[in-house]
Formats: C-alpha cells, sequence, structure tokens
C-alpha cells in the first residue's frame, strides 16, 4: 500500500518585493477604509474571520473607525474558527457582533433533510447557507447604510470583476471590497508585519475557511477556494452572500 500524501497548501512565503510594496497598499487600504467611514457612519463590515477580514478588522481598530464590525456564527463552525472570534475580541477594542442563525429554521432543515443535505443537491446547500448566513446577514445589515468584506479579484473565477464600490440592489445600499486588487501575497505580508491574530487552519492546509462540513484542506497549486464545496462544480461555488 503506498504511503504518499499529496503535499498540502501552505501559508504563502512573503517575498521581499512584496514587503517593499506594503506601504503603498497600507496607505490605500486606510484612505479607502476613511472615504467609507466618512461617507457612510456606522457602515458594516461584515467579516467571515479569514485573512483578509482579519487585516481590514486590524485597519479599522487602528483608524478607530466608526464602522461596525459583525461575523456569522453558523453553527457549523470549526473549533479553530470559533477560537479566533475569541483572540479577536481579546486582541481589539471594538469587539465583533456575533450573528446566529434562527434556531428553530435550522433545527427544521436538519429534521426534514438530514445534517448532510448540503452534499446531496446544490439547491439544498444553498438552502442551507440561506438559513446559517444570509438571513443572519440580512439581519446585521438591516439598518447598515452601506456593507463592506475582504473579497478579492484573484481569489476565484466567479469575483474577477470585483470593483472597490458596487451597489448592493438586493438591500439597496452601497457595497465595498476595500482590498479588492490586493494578491495574496499582500494580505500575508500585512497579517505578518503587524501580528494579525489568525485562524489556525491555515497551519493544516486550508487556505479557505467556511462551515466545517463544507471546507477542508487543499492540495498545494489548487485554486485557494476549492476545498469550499469542492463536490460542485466551480460555476456554483458561492453561498450567496454576495449575489
Amino acid at each position: 500500500m503506498s504511503s504518499f500524501r499529496p503535499q498540502l497548501w501552505t501559508i504563502p512565503e512573503v517575498a521581499d518585493t512584496d514587503k517593499q510594496r506594503l506601504p503603498e497598499r497600507t496607505t490605500l487600504l486606510e484612505q479607502r477604509l476613511r472615504i467609507i467611514a466618512e461617507r457612510f457612519p456606522q457602515a458594516v463590515f461584515a467579516s467571515s474571520l479569514a485573512v483578509e477580514d482579519m487585516v481590514i478588522t486590524d485597519m479599522i481598530c487602528r483608524l478607530q473607525l466608526p464602522i461596525r464590525i459583525i461575523t456569522l456564527h453558523t453553527g457549523k463552525l470549526n473549533a479553530e474558527t470559533e477560537a479566533l472570534i475569541a483572540a479577536t475580541n481579546t486582541r481589539y477594542p471594538i469587539k465583533l457582533e456575533v450573528f446566529h442563525p434562527i434556531a428553530d429554521d435550522a433545527a427544521e432543515f436538519e429534521q426534514q433533510f438530514g445534517a448532510t443535505a448540503m452534499y446531496d443537491r446544490v439547491e439544498l446547500r444553498r438552502r442551507c447557507c440561506h438559513i446559517r448566513k444570509i438571513e443572519p446577514l440580512n439581519r446585521a445589515l438591516a439598518t447598515a447604510p452601506a456593507w463592506l468584506t475582504g473579497q478579492r479579484r484573484s481569489q476565484s473565477d466567479t469575483r474577477s470583476e470585483l470593483a472597490f464600490e458596487e451597489h448592493d440592489h438586493a438591500r439597496d445600499i452601497a457595497k465595498f471590497n476595500p482590498i479588492f486588487d490586493w494578491e495574496e501575497t499582500d494580505v500575508w505580508a500585512y497579517a505578518q508585519a503587524n501580528d494579525v491574530p489568525l485562524n489556525d487552519l491555515y497551519r493544516q492546509g486550508y487556505p479557505s475557511i467556511g462551515c466545517e462540513p463544507c471546507t477542508r484542506p487543499v492540495k498545494q497549486g489548487e485554486n485557494i477556494r476549492s476545498g469550499r464545496w469542492w463536490w460542485e462544480s466551480k460555476d456554483s461555488k458561492e453561498c450567496g452572500l454576495h449575489k
């Protein structure tokens, strides 16, 4: 029996060129966040607790901007992700506002379709995402004048056309992607330079982290989001938060 194990993704090495580019990237991020805060006081940053989101959280807190930071506790998070929520609240003065799914809706879904229904059909997976992510986000954004994400263009094919500012037509509010044009190494350069708290799953081969049943490590060289909903085609690999 072969004992070969594929090489898993590892945290990218930050090159000197990445470090040299970081001051310019950091200054631009600061400018973008200040613009958002000035135009939309009490805008909401929806943090997935990914490294990108932790970078933005760090900057919001450094600048003491009037931007609320929320996160979604889906009820299906890894222990490492739950630990990061606690670590973030310890590190920063701005406490995360945690939104949960409606317990009865989540329980009814699992009772009707089973705890592993997300693997059966895309329709059921999206319904699960709606209960655990989209509905709580809708509540979080109910009074928000605008919201922010940590999305980047180079994360996946479905995000290749991202812009700094968009309009969320479903909620009729502005939407911002302040690091839309950052590369993966830019994100890691900032995180390492500023000792940003991070999810320990990154050290276990997880470059993109969501709910525990829907996330797995990826092999070296694979797209960084290939471990999300890996049983689906790449065209369906979004939960609906950004549709």
